[in-house]
């Protein structure tokens, strides 16, 4: 579903010349491509799922987010609006975003399932948000209220 969305998404932005639309489209299928090729030695020849491609796409926001942070530092501003555009299109392709709220919310509920009691439970409680809500949450985050969550 996700890679059609992207396949027209491609097609359009070629039709409307979009050129940096275009180019982050390319990126983002070439990733998916790469993700496929690696997962064929794994046995698996039907490609990523469409939660991998969530996470692929996660981890792209999270890389451009991290060079926006450098471009900053280093004064080129022309560079962190080129990586903000690229963020723009890929969060184009993701469910909404949760809240830092919405997710304390979800990860209580799964400490909760779980019968996590401390820092060692961490896993098993990544695992099910992993699971249950990718694409929908900041991982970083989440890891982050559940050490506060755990610990306290």
């Amino acid at each position: 579903m996700i890679r059609e969305e992207i396949k027209k998404a491609l097609v359009e932005a070629m039709k409307n010349q979009e050129k940096e639309k275009v180019a982050t489209l390319r990126l983002i299928n070439s990733a998916i491509k790469d993700r496929d090729i690696a997962d064929r030695t794994k046995g698996n020849y039907d490609g990523i799922d469409e939660a991998g491609i969530l996470s692929l796409l996660q981890t792209m926001i999270k890389q451009r987010r991290e060079s926006i942070e450098m471009y900053k530092q280093g004064n080129r501003d022309d560079l962190v609006a080129h990586e903000q555009g690229e963020i723009d299109v890929i969060q184009s392709f993701l469910p909404k975003q949760m809240t830092a709220d919405e997710m304390q919310v979800v990860i209580k509920e799964v400490i909760t399932q779980t019968g996590a009691s401390g820092m060692k439970d961490m896993g098993k409680v990544m695992g099910v948000l992993r699971g249950k809500y990718a694409g929908q949450m900041d991982f970083g985050a989440a890891s982050g209220i559940i050490k506060q969550l755990l610990a306290g």
